[in-house]
């Protein structure tokens, strides 16, 4: 008989959430259940009860763990953008991606609609930390202010986010590609960043 093997409390927890990650990405946020994910690493409801406490704990550290590991790609792209190693696209890219194919605005709209609205809270605050880190580099190398960081931040989230949950059926509805939005996004970027050279 195979034995299974020891994880440590937080290997486990990161089987967890990879395997919560993949039910997410297959099946949409209603297959995020305790039974499914302990079902699919071998693990026992009771097990994945003590890490996260209940299927609300569960999807909260879900969307911390998507926020942070996302936004931590998007910061690569965009320091790589400041030294042309990148473009506006990639960071678009990245931050529709998160919302629409790694699955977040399905989460996050799942999670408002189920009554669980503090479980957006890591996502705004990864969101949060990320323009806090990014913004004053932005400035110092002098490609945008602080303050319009945070705007266009703002911006590029809710066009990620209604995209993720509406795009598709919108564009189609109006005869406009399904990539539309991230278009305007990234023009949006480029224009940022024009028009705050020529301001200087």
């Amino acid at each position: 008989m195979a034995t299974r093997k020891r994880l440590s409390p937080e290997e486990s927890r990161t089987a967890a959430l990879e395997a919560a990650r993949g039910l997410l990405i297959e099946s949409g946020p209603q297959s995020v259940t305790l039974k499914a994910v302990a079902g699919r690493i071998g693990r026992t409801h009771a097990n994945l009860l003590h890490h996260f406490g209940s299927a609300s704990g569960l999807q909260k550290s879900l969307a911390e763990h998507l926020a942070w590991t996302v936004c931590e790609t998007i910061k690569d792209a965009v320091r790589a953008s400041r030294v042309g190693l990148g473009t506006p696209r990639e960071v678009v890219d990245l931050a529709f991606d998160a919302f629409d194919k790694e699955g977040a605005g399905a989460l996050a709209g799942w999670m408002l609609l189920t009554g669980n609205e503090d479980a957006l809270d890591p996502i705004i605050e990864a969101i949060h930390a990320l323009v806090d880190e990014i913004a004053p580099e932005e400035a110092e190398h002098g490609r945008v202010s602080q303050m319009r960081v945070h705007e266009d931040t703002l911006t590029l989230v809710l066009l990620a986010l209604g995209d993720a949950l509406m795009g598709q059926a919108l564009a189609n509805s109006l005869g406009l590609p399904r990539q539309t939005a991230r278009d305007r996004a990234e023009q949006l970027l480029i224009a940022s960043v024009e028009e705050h050279m020529t301001n200087q």
